[in-house]
């Protein structure tokens, strides 16, 4: 593989394009400050990495790292975990509990999807970015902490602070420093040292062949690296045979029309339908039947898998095949 890999809080950062290079450079400069830093990048491009490794190459390094992301709170529940709360606050607080800031207090509190926070919750944030101390919910007594915040968006900030979606004094408190994460399709060359990466992972055994490292430089990856791993996982589970053929990577490559008359064939949903069985069938066997994992592989939620299984019958859940 012979790209460097670097590992940030137990996540593995393989970097051999110009541009990550640049970024991760730049990480370790801006990293001895104290700074808040604002991420921004499409879904899956590795956002969280360099969060990670804002703290990784920070002073703080040897203090808490605490990652949350805001879109997965429900909107009752922010402020309670962002700053706690206090025994009889609310039905069901049962005993104090410090929140993510004090948890986080002298390292580094990483907001994910810092986009989805309510205007409510902006203003309590600004006012703890800009150092005033706080309650829990309930409580009679002021915290004060001393974090970092690192946040990342696949948003226009910009675009909502235009259109009074996001407050502009917080985007501004946010951004002090801003890190722009490239797209993969931007740094082609870390699309084959992930894709050998992740194969490594899932079965080292098997390698790709010359066409599907040429199919895989020439997709453009909307879903990022995310998308990746999702497609050699898939690949590494599903390929008949010890080399991985541009095939078994089941992507969807545009097709150029000459002039002369092109035939394409269109299968039918049935045909459709046989196919994804068939896979889902295929990926349950090599999981031995574990649902969860079948699920991950797949890139579908463990519901969607059970509701599918529901439809095959009898061939899909038997003994071997159930988690």
């Amino acid at each position: 593989m012979g790209s460097p890999v670097n590992t940030f809080l137990g996540m593995q950062a393989i970097v051999s394009s110009p541009a990550m290079t640049q970024l991760l450079e730049l990480v370790q400069r801006i990293s001895q400050t104290n700074a808040a830093v604002l991420i921004t990048g499409e879904s899956g491009s590795g956002k969280e990495l360099i969060a990670r490794a804002v703290h990784h190459f920070s002073l703080r390094c040897a203090k808490p790292w605490v990652d949350v992301s805001c879109a997965a709170l429900p909107e009752h529940l922010v402020e309670s975990e962002l700053f706690g709360y206090e025994k009889g606050a609310f039905s069901g607080a049962d005993s104090p509990k410090p929140g993510l800031f004090e948890l986080a207090n002298h390292g580094t509190l990483f907001l994910d999807e810092i986009g989805e926070l309510e205007p409510r919750m902006q203003v309590k944030l600004l006012r703890v970015l800009d150092g005033v101390a706080y309650y829990r919910l309930g409580g009679v007594r002021k915290v004060s902490v001393d974090v970092r915040v690192v946040a990342a968006t696949n948003q226009d900030l910009e675009g909502m602070v235009e259109t009074g979606r996001f407050r502009g004094d917080l985007y501004h408190r946010l951004g002090q420093i801003c890190l722009q994460v490239p797209p993969l399709r931007e740094r082609p060359e870390d699309i084959v040292p992930l894709a050998e990466h992740f194969l490594q992972q899932s079965n080292p055994r098997l390698s790709f062949s010359s066409g599907a490292l040429r199919a895989l430089q020439a997709h453009k990856w909307p879903g990022n690296v995310r998308e990746l791993r999702n497609v050699v996982t898939k690949a590494a589970v599903l390929a008949p045979d010890q080399e991985i053929a541009a095939e078994d990577l089941l992507l969807t490559q545009p097709r150029r029309l000459s002039e002369a008359s092109t035939v394409i064939t269109i299968p039918s949903a049935s045909d459709l339908d046989g196919m994804e069985k068939s896979m889902i069938l295929r990926v349950l066997a090599q999981t031995h039947g574990h649902q969860q994992r079948a699920a991950d592989l797949l890139g579908i939620s463990r519901r969607t898998l059970s509701r599918k299984l529901k439809l095959y019958g009898r061939e899909a859940v038997r003994p071997s095949c159930v988690s």
